[in-house]
């Protein structure tokens, strides 16, 4: 499961203030756990860029080698 499906947007808590305005949001984040944070970075990261979990492995190259006795 996503973790973008767990989530649910409560757009009655969002409201627009000036760049210039005083906000409380850093004592928010100070007041989350620093596992909390990270878990709303990858959120905001699987929002940003996708989720697709076939793309979370390293890819891996081969190459053939013709060997040439000497």
């Amino acid at each position: 499961m996503k973790a973008i499906d767990t989530f649910k947007m409560d757009k009655g808590a969002l409201s627009i203030i000036s760049l210039s305005e005083e906000s409380d949001e850093r004592e928010y984040w100070h007041s989350k756990t620093p596992y909390e944070r990270l878990e709303s970075i990858e959120l905001m990261r699987q929002i940003n860029y996708g989720y697709d979990p076939t793309t979370t492995r390293l890819q891996r190259v081969l190459e053939v080698a013709q060997f040439t006795p000497s």
